[in-house]
């Protein structure tokens, strides 16, 4: 496949793309006590996507606001952002910055740079593309993507609790990007 075919099977227009904040998330579940399922989200991010005229020029950046998170329950998200576990003081944000971008159709893998804290490592994204919708009260077009991955907490220096919490953290990222005006 050539890359002029690569950039067709995903029919972005070239330009910046903005993040629709009211229709994107940033989820994550992590095991508790080894038998359940902790689920969370993080309320404030940032992202940005890059389209340029090859696919080897797709970038994608976000920055996640960590003493954001939300469990569901406002007595463990205190405790989340204490200095015993994710110490937000002194790591505010978790940041992800893409190297490359592969894949046709609907599948697709986005391989880049996470950093939580100062401790930064390689993280991959299987990224499913949703598609493409004019939205007619506004005139734009949205493009949606699901990507999924997983870290492991004491890669980044997360390694507080074991036995308590999971090693392995999954994270599911729901994005809506609004099309560049005059594309």
């Amino acid at each position: 496949m050539t890359n002029d075919t690569a950039i067709t099977a995903l029919p972005l227009a070239p330009g910046q793309w903005a993040l629709d904040p009211f229709h994107s998330s940033v989820n994550f579940t992590i095991r508790h006590l080894g038998i359940a399922k902790v689920r969370g989200r993080f309320e404030r991010l940032e992202a940005d996507l890059f389209v340029g005229e090859r696919i080897e020029d797709v970038r994608v950046s976000a920055t996640v606001d960590l003493a954001s998170v939300n469990t569901g329950n406002a007595d463990r998200d205190a405790h989340v952002r204490a200095s015993d576990l994710l110490h937000v003081e002194k790591r505010p944000t978790m940041t992800y910055r893409s190297t490359r971008v592969s894949g046709e159709g609907e599948d697709w893998t986005m391989e880049g740079e996470l950093t939580i804290g100062d401790v930064t490592r390689p993280v991959s994204f299987a990224v499913e593309f949703g598609g493409l919708v004019d939205v007619p009260m506004d005139n734009s077009r949205h493009a949606g993507f699901e990507a999924t991955g997983e870290i492991r907490r004491g890669d980044f220096g997360l390694d507080f609790a074991p036995g308590l919490l999971g090693e392995v953290v999954k994270i599911q990222l729901d994005m809506q990007f609004v099309e560049p005006k005059g594309a």
